[in-house]
């Protein structure tokens, strides 16, 4: 598989084969704000977003990345108005029934993170099918997290392990970093490589707290229904072009990789 990416409306091929991420976490940023700019409604900046999934999916189909981890939902965003929180359940409910049959002819597994109990019951059934359908297949992993907050993921974690604890099967002292991990949402899975905001913010906003300690942080200002796969693909250039060092020196890492 070549990893050197190009397109016809770019100057030269973008050059990824440096290295490319396993997993890749995206905050989807800015539907409401490219929907304003076209002067259309923010549902429609939605449901434009739904397409620009698509083609992230396929392109981390087609690079053979591992994991793609989307935010399609945080804890915070029921703060919303109370029509746009529910147009935004009528597109997801919508999604989980027609993105979902074309992911399983395209061996792609579907795994949704969060809070699942606030949902209307309609969505947590839709939910339990759609993983249930792609649940063999093992191809790219899509985690879209729905009513996901980092915070809840890290407190739901602690509280399994307190509990266990609490019932005398482990020692509350002896309680690890380790241990914790195995209680997070995605606890089997490599943490994120890369970490892609689009829409100009520069924070990670309650996402995958815990699991972002020693991710290569990507911002763009492009907003997400505007987010192409030339963006994507600049976005994987940046992260080619970066030396990991998980507290190691430079030095060290450049020998790690020469050996």
């Amino acid at each position: 598989m070549s990893n050197t990416v190009s397109h016809d409306n770019e100057a030269s091929a973008i050059d990824v084969s440096r290295e490319l991420p396993r997993h890749v976490a995206i905050i989807m940023d800015g539907n409401g704000r490219w929907a304003k700019a076209q002067r259309k409604p923010r549902i429609i900046g939605h449901r434009r977003g739904v397409e620009t999934v698509r083609e992230v999916v396929k392109a981390c189909r087609e690079l053979e990345i591992e994991v793609l981890t989307l935010f399609a939902f945080s804890s915070e965003n029921w703060r919303r108005p109370a029509k746009e929180v529910s147009l935004l359940m009528d597109l997801f409910f919508i999604a989980l029934d027609r993105e979902v049959k074309k992911l399983h002819r395209n061996n792609i597994k579907l795994r949704v993170i969060g809070d699942h109990s606030a949902f209307p019951e309609r969505i947590q059934n839709r939910i339990l099918k759609a993983e249930a359908l792609t649940a063999d297949n093992d191809g790219l992993l899509l985690n879209v997290a729905a009513n996901y907050g980092g915070k809840w993921d890290i407190l739901q974690a602690v509280q399994k392990l307190m509990a266990k604890a609490v019932a005398g099967e482990i020692p509350a002292s002896t309680i690890t970093n380790e241990m914790i991990e195995a209680e997070l949402s995605m606890s089997e899975l490599p943490d994120p490589d890369l970490f892609i905001r689009t829409g100009g913010e520069q924070r990670i906003s309650n996402f995958l707290i815990w699991q972002l300690a020693y991710t290569e942080l990507y911002f763009t200002d492009t907003l997400w229904p505007a987010f192409d796969r030339n963006a994507f693909d600049k976005a994987l250039a940046s992260f080619a072009g970066r030396q990991r060092r998980f507290g190691h020196t430079g030095d060290q890492i450049e020998k790690l990789r020469n050996a």
